[in-house]
């Protein structure tokens, strides 16, 4: 199932795990790949992408991310427990 464009998810892919459309190819192993300094050219060789695909998991991740509250909450928070 398309869950964003270019993105789907499916229990019976990658554990649900989100991934580029019709490829078993998860949105955070492009990301890690990208963030290990691998440049979009050469993920698109290695793993026989589009430049699409990979700006289609650069803006899930953005999406994802703009929707989520912080992971951790402030020094003041956290001194407290």
């Amino acid at each position: 199932m398309e869950v964003f464009p270019g993105i789907s998810m499916d229990p019976a892919v990658r554990f649900g795990k989100p991934c580029l459309a019709g490829t078993r190819i998860d949105v955070a192993t492009i990301l890690g790949d990208l963030a290990s300094g691998a440049s979009a050219e050469e993920l698109e060789a290695e793993y026989r992408l589009s430049h699409e695909q990979i700006t289609a998991a650069l803006r899930y991740a953005a999406h994802v991310a703009a929707h989520l509250p912080p992971a951790v909450g402030s020094s003041n928070e956290n001194s407290s427990r």
